[in-house]
């Protein structure tokens, strides 16, 4: 996979948009950037955690209640840090700061729970191309996916849009070279190639449990035409 950026996205939803606003700003300390509008009443608000950005996407309109994603955590590194800290956002979602380097997290770290490992080695290593590390541990830059459980996930059927952790952004040079690639090699579309304005061409593909990983091609990291 050719990359754009060597850090993986996060994203999430949530109609608590003050309460989380606060909490990754001030208790977590992720560096404010920008707020865009997504329409339909959303608006996604980002915030830097090295060189990776989480997405925090606010609906000002109740979100569906679809199942919960495979996304059970998510690890940032911290320098200066002496031990982990867990901490749980307005919704619940887990996220832990980790002193940089431990369990081999440089930047951040992506947790998963999952219904089939083997599944998922498949999915990670030959459809998605991420470098295997060691057993359940995915790297794509300088970010990972971790299979830290096994367990039922539940496929959502036609919304995803939900409360919580629900989707990873891979930023690549070729967003539509890049999604059939990922379909010959196995993987399930979970949202055709669209371009919104002159800022973003995406696409969305599924892993093994229906987990949504966004394929960005972004103008602003890529300096060029969508």
């Amino acid at each position: 996979m050719n990359l754009a950026k060597q850090h993986l996205d996060v994203g999430l939803f949530s109609t608590k948009r003050d309460e989380q606003l606060a909490f990754w700003q001030q208790t977590v300390g992720l560096p404010y950037d920008h707020m865009g509008k997504l329409g339909g009443g959303m608006q996604q608000h980002r915030h830097h955690m090295n060189g990776s950005i989480l997405k925090m996407n606010h609906s000002r309109n109740p979100l569906p209640a679809a199942p919960p994603s495979g996304i059970v955590g998510l690890q940032i590194a911290r320098d200066g840090l002496r031990e982990p800290r867990a901490l749980a956002d307005p919704d619940g979602n887990k996220v832990t700061l980790l002193p940089k380097g431990s369990d081999g997290v440089q930047g951040i770290a992506i947790l998963l729970r999952v219904n089939d490992p083997a599944e998922h080695e498949r999915f990670w290593t030959k459809a998605m191309q991420f470098e295997r590390v060691a057993e359940g541990r995915y790297r794509c830059g300088d970010s990972l996916v971790v299979i830290a459980e096994r367990g039922k996930v539940e496929r959502g059927t036609r919304e995803w849009r939900g409360p919580g952790y629900r989707y990873m952004t891979v930023q690549v040079w070729d967003c539509l070279a890049e999604y059939a690639g990922i379909l010959e090699r196995g993987g399930a579309s979970g949202g055709e190639p669209r371009v919104l304005g002159d800022t973003v061409r995406y696409a969305f593909v599924c892993d093994p449990d229906g987990n949504h990983i966004e394929i960005s091609q972004r103008a602003s990291l890529t300096g060029g035409k969508l």
